[in-house]
């Protein structure tokens, strides 16, 4: 079937550049959100992701014609699904936006009509949750309406290369929709679209990120025992990535990014007792930040009244994205400790961290201060000259959490450079 009209419930991160690429490619789109502040932006041509060409994409859509935006759905041959889906303190998934969204489709849904649940998952919430609600419109999942799910696999920095370039999966609850799916996203997707089940795809989604989390628990704790037994982590898995079937990521403060640190416990929901791995992969990763806050604290000697410039608060390098960033919950627990911490995070200056000042350039962060932390591999702190550093604080004491700066050049500057996964014996 040929699609015309789309309804978007959900303009954030992945909603927003979903709805406007319909509608830079000829579709009729409504897009639906509940905050207004959300929409005034949207109305007046200012987009708070600052994601690349996202706010020209979002203009031309808007422009165009074929977009416009409102609290409330409204009739269409689509319904796609996008609001977020949070951990709750019990580490179980929070599906309230989903339900809500499928109840607002509900008076719309006419017979024929396709509706895509993009939302991450635990398996089995399109057949088992959004399924029946919709069913309350008194027509049938499959045999009156189609029903399918679609993961998002893009990443932030990359995001419109890859919603356009990826390879899309398209799980329906029967093969009609499956194939309906693959026909509304070929309208602006390039990858090649692969067809399975609805709970399939679900599951896709959800094992991409948690083999991400394990792969990252296992370079920190590398990293521990490096620090322990006197290795250097980061020449040590330099020459293990030799081997052509091996590829350890880089250890770091934690992991982050609002993916990869909630997928993994929608699996471990769905099944508690066969999930001890991810379960530890897991505790290894969220503790990974009290590991480099002690580094940090064992630099400086004490916390207590220290003057901290913390560079970079971003959950990955050269992105603006904060979510779940464990550079965040370092800089937490050094204020825990007592310290005086300045954070700069040149991607989003005006982001901080709570119990932080909030400074929008490095020689304010670095003013006055005694020790200073590198916590994400930003490319402009990479290069870093530590002469320069070294006339503007007058600490001597600098933590590198990422294994990128270069210790006789810190070391020639006066610093004393602490490095994660810098065991004694080579420090």
């Amino acid at each position: 079937m040929r699609f015309r009209t789309v309804c978007v419930l959900g303009l954030g991160y992945i909603g927003l550049p979903t709805a406007s690429s319909f509608a830079t490619h000829g579709l009729r789109v409504h897009g639906v959100d509940t905050d207004p502040q959300v929409l005034r932006e949207l109305r007046e041509g200012g987009i708070r992701n600052r994601e690349a060409g996202l706010q020209e994409l979002a203009r031309v859509a808007l422009a165009s014609g074929n977009f416009e935006v409102g609290e409330r759905p409204v009739e269409a041959e689509a319904f796609v699904i996008a609001v977020p889906t949070p951990v709750r303190r019990d580490r179980r998934a929070d599906l309230q936006h989903v339900e809500a969204a499928a109840e607002a489709i509900v008076p719309h849904l006419r017979p024929g009509n396709l509706v895509m649940l993009e939302s991450t998952c635990p398996p089995g919430t399109t057949l088992g949750t959004l399924g029946p609600i919709l069913e309350k419109s008194g027509l049938k999942a499959g045999a009156e309406f189609l029903l399918a799910y679609t993961p998002e696999r893009a990443l932030p920095g990359k995001l419109l290369q890859e919603l356009v370039e990826n390879a899309r999966v398209i799980g329906g609850i029967d093969r009609r929709s499956a194939e309906a799916g693959s026909e509304l996203y070929r309208t602006f997707v390039r990858g090649e679209i692969l067809l399975t089940d609805a709970t399939t795809a679900e599951m896709v989604k959800l094992m991409e990120n948690t083999s991400r989390d394990v792969n990252i628990a296992l370079a920190n704790e590398f990293s521990r025992l490096a620090e322990q037994i006197g290795v250097d982590v980061w020449e040590a898995v330099r020459l293990a990535n030799q081997h052509p079937r091996i590829n350890i990521l880089r250890p770091g403060p934690g992991a982050g990014g609002h993916c990869i640190v909630v997928d993994p416990w929608f699996l471990v929901e769905a099944a508690p007792e066969l999930t001890p791995l991810i379960q530890q992969a897991r505790a290894v990763n969220d503790g990974q930040p009290a590991h480099a806050a002690k580094l940090i604290e064992t630099a400086l000697g004490k916390l207590q009244g220290r003057r901290v410039a913390a560079l970079g608060l971003a959950y990955k390098p050269a992105v603006n994205d904060l979510r779940e960033s464990p550079a965040i919950e370092v800089v937490r627990l050094l204020v825990t400790g007592g310290a005086r911490v300045r954070t700069f995070e040149p991607y989003a200056p005006e982001r901080g961290a709570e119990g932080a000042e909030t400074v929008g350039s490095l020689e304010e962060a670095v003013a006055g201060a005694d020790a200073v932390v590198l916590l994400v591999d930003h490319p402009e702190f990479i290069e870093l000259d530590p002469q320069l550093l070294a006339r503007a604080m007058p600490g001597r004491v600098a933590v590198d959490l990422r294994g990128r700066w270069n210790m006789p050049a810190w070391s020639a500057a006066g610093f004393s450079l602490k490095v994660l996964g810098l065991g004694t014996a080579n420090a």
